[in-house]
Order: structure tokens, then sequence, then C-alpha cells
């Protein structure tokens, strides 16, 4: 019995077991908050873009499980695909549709909305997810830089196009994903393109100010037609989103980083807890212009705030997608 004792307090057992229990309550907190309530959404009608993947698709599952209609707008058919047919076979919806959606193109989302408005007569919920993270410099078909055109312009021009179908089937909810990020973020409005000079981080930091800006000014825009709008952090997850980041190209870079990722970053299902929150609470009803983190409202930094930066945005927006009412 003394000698178990003694194993039992031995350094070699007794650190590595606490090292682990201290891990395990970490990760556990790291997760976040959850959305745990029941709703029913038979018959609802759900546009997820960029959800093939990630927390994209973890929200189209949950979606589906409790009965909405989803349509996945995304560019790979392939990989699209293959998220739809298992979201089916676990939930055993088979309201679930896939859609080819290009935010990296003018175009392409043009002819989305107009093949979705012939096909559908009503939208409750749009749910602007889909992102590019830290990528090298790069344009989109129509000039954009990528971040800043995927990110917002992209979906700036989506849920306009979209904005008389959620209006039709009001209450209707819009939901904006952007990021922790926007707090470090600045509008340049004098190289808002970064033809001038290009910083992946600031360009990333930047369109996902433009998420929260574009979810405040939308939401005065909104006032009176049911209409909700509103903008998340998903909290730091473990996404195809890192595949930019150069550390993570490298074989010795994935490995060392796993086990920190493991620790502090959220599942992907985790992650897309406050999406849920956001499109699904009833306590949210009506609630617009805000911005939530771990499914609770949170503040927004000093420049989300700024009313003139958001006018001004807008306006260079309509420009550069070419929309206007």
């Amino acid at each position: 019995m003394c000698s178990l004792i003694n194993c039992l307090l031995c350094p070699a057992v007794v650190w590595p077991a606490l090292i682990a229990v201290a891990a395990y309550f970490i990760r556990q907190y790291m997760q976040g908050g959850k959305f745990d309530k029941e709703t029913d959404e038979t018959g609802k009608v759900v546009i997820v873009t960029g959800s093939n993947t990630g927390i994209g698709k973890e929200t189209v599952l949950e979606l589906a499980r409790r009965g909405a209609t989803v349509y996945m707008a995304c560019r790979d058919k392939k990989r699209t695909e293959e998220a739809r047919l298992e979201i089916i076979r676990e939930t055993n919806n088979q309201n679930i549709y896939f859609r080819e959606l290009d935010l990296a193109s003018l175009d392409s989302i043009r002819k989305f909305a107009a093949d979705f408005k012939n096909e559908q007569y009503k939208l409750h919920i749009l749910i602007n997810n889909a992102g590019i993270m830290h990528c090298p410099r790069m344009s989109t078909k129509d000039g954009f830089e990528m971040q800043l055109g995927v990110n917002h312009m992209g979906h700036f021009l989506l849920t306009n196009l979209l904005l008389d179908l959620l209006k039709k089937s009001a209450p209707s909810r819009i939901v904006n994903v952007s990021s922790l990020a926007h707090t470090m973020g600045k509008m340049n409005f004098d190289d808002l393109n970064s033809d001038k000079s290009y910083n992946s981080y600031s360009a990333y930091s930047q369109s996902k100010l433009a998420n929260v800006l574009f979810t405040r000014e939308l939401a005065k825009r909104l006032e009176g037609t049911g209409v909700t709008v509103n903008a998340l952090h998903p909290g730091t997850v473990q996404t195809d989103l890192l595949r930019h980041y150069k550390f993570f190209e490298t074989t010795i870079g994935r490995l060392m980083v796993k086990g920190f990722q493991w620790l502090l970053f959220k599942t992907t299902k985790n992650g897309a807890q406050t999406t849920l929150y956001a499109a699904l609470d009833p306590d949210l009803n009506g609630v617009t212009g805000l911005y939530f983190s771990d499914c609770k409202l949170k503040d927004v930094s000093k420049a989300a705030k700024d009313e003139k930066s958001a006018k001004l945005l807008w306006d260079e927006s309509e420009k550069w997608t070419q929309y206007k009412k």
C-alpha cells in the first residue's frame, strides 16, 4: 500500500497528471460559449456562404438538424457536394443544396442572386461566413485586393442583391462573420485596394473592420423593415483559414503548432456557436447593429463606431461593386 502511495506521489507521475488536468480545463475554457437552445427551423430558408468546410460546414450541419432548408453557396463544387451529402446522411434532411458562388467575381455573385430569386420566393437568414485570411497579394476577377474583395465587397453586393427577398420574408436576419482582428483594423481610404503597399495582416484587419462598419450602417438603413443584421467574432478556430501562414507550410511548423492549436483553438463545431446564436436565438428578435463573441454581446473598436467611415465605406462599396438602388 505504501509503495503504491509513494508511486502515486512520485513527481514523475504527479506532474504529468497535473499538466494533463490543467490542459484539459484550459482547452474546455477556450472552447467558449455554446448555443444550446432548442429551436425548430422547419420552413426557414437559409444561405450560408463558404460552407463546405470549417465553421460554415458546422453551421449548415446544425441548421440541417433543426429542419432548415439550406443553400450552401460555395465556389468548389466537388468539395461542397461531398460536404452536402455528408450532412444529408447525418441529419436525414434532404433540403440541403449546393449553388455555385465565387465571391471573388461580381458576375458570379449577380448570377447566384438572380438564379436564387428564380428558384426561391423567400429567404429568412443570410449568413455571410466565407472569408480569406492573411493571403499573399492577390486580386479578385474585378481587380479588388482579395481579402477586402471577398470578405467585404463580395458580401456587400450579395447582401444588397438579396435584400428584397429578406424584406419580403421578414422577420429575417443577416449574420456577418467578422473577427476580433477588426480591433486592429484601419480603413485606409487613401489606399483601400492596397495598390501602393500591401501587408497581409493589415489588409485582413481592414476587411474585418469593414464587416463591422457595413453591419452598423446596414442596420440603420434597414430600420423598420423587419430585417436585422449583426456581426460576430467566432473565436480562434482550427480552420483552413490558417493555410496562408508561412509557418504552417513546413512539416516541422505544422507538428510544433498542432498541440498548441489543440489547447487554445476552438473546434469548428464550437467556432460555429456564435453564428448559430446570432442566426437563431429567439432573444435576438429585433436586435440589430450589434457585435457578438462567445454568444454574448461585445463592444467594438473605436474605428468600428466611426459613422463617417461607415458611410464612406458604403459609398465606395457601391462604386466598386457597381451597385445602386
